[in-house]
């Protein structure tokens, strides 16, 4: 994995552009996985139907544990397309990665750290928005002094905390996946067919274990971002 990316400017802004592709691509195989998905419902699913319905069952049972009242559908919707493209963003990067010359052109978003720390501060965001929505500005200021007033401060540092680990845990596990990834390869091609079996071998057995790895932290990261925002919605 080079460390050096394309970038452009506009506008007065540089834009990366190994970011912004992979997030781009991310996002249009979400949008295509839904759209075949949701083609030609029926009453009694079936097939491609199953699969949708339980992704959004197994979504919105991640909100209900956070939320169990009338609040919860609110987040529905964000949480499923939430779970979806980190799912596809921690997998991508596995089997596809893209080097010209000393430039990385693509490759997992979410092994960039500005992409997890992007989305956590999205999730972050709208929890105090959906707070304020829920509760009134009053009820929501009020929350950063309760259960007593002297727990203000450490409330405002946990604010600071639950952003620094809800991105670097995504961007730690999947950007470590990676490199691991890119070592195995140079193995197999480090000379003789012992090495090029071997790694073949350890790149199948890693390459399932890091499907795994990049599933569970998509289902962390909703978990963690349902659990924060119902921190800001419900009432103490």
């Amino acid at each position: 994995m080079n460390e050096q990316y394309p970038s452009i400017k506009l506008f007065g802004l540089t834009f990366n552009l190994t970011n912004d592709i992979g997030v781009l691509v991310s996002a249009v195989l979400v949008f295509l996985l839904v759209l075949w998905l949701s083609r030609n419902l029926k009453m009694r699913p079936g097939g491609k139907q199953n699969v949708l319905e339980w992704a959004m069952d197994f979504t919105n049972g991640i909100v209900k544990s956070a939320m169990p009242g009338s609040e919860r559908y609110t987040f529905n919707l964000f949480a499923f397309t939430l779970f979806l493209f980190i799912f596809i963003s921690n997998q991508i990067g596995l089997f596809i990665e893209l080097d010209i010359g000393k430039d990385t052109w693509f490759r997992s978003p979410t092994a960039s750290p500005v992409i997890t720390m992007t989305m956590a501060m999205t999730v972050l965001v709208l929890s105090h928005y959906f707070g304020v929505v829920f509760r009134g500005f009053k009820g929501y200021i009020k929350g950063y002094a309760s259960p007593v007033p002297i727990l203000l401060p450490i409330n405002l540092l946990e604010e600071f905390t639950n952003f620094i680990t809800l991105s670097l845990r995504l961007y730690g596990n999947i950007f470590a996946g990676e490199v691991l990834v890119l070592l195995i390869r140079q193995w197999a091609f480090s000379g003789g067919a012992l090495n090029f079996v071997s790694a073949t071998v350890a790149e199948i057995a890693w390459q399932g274990f890091s499907v795994f790895i990049g599933s569970i932290q998509a289902y962390v990261f909703v978990t963690l971002g349902m659990v924060y925002t119902s921190h800001k919605v419900l009432p103490e």
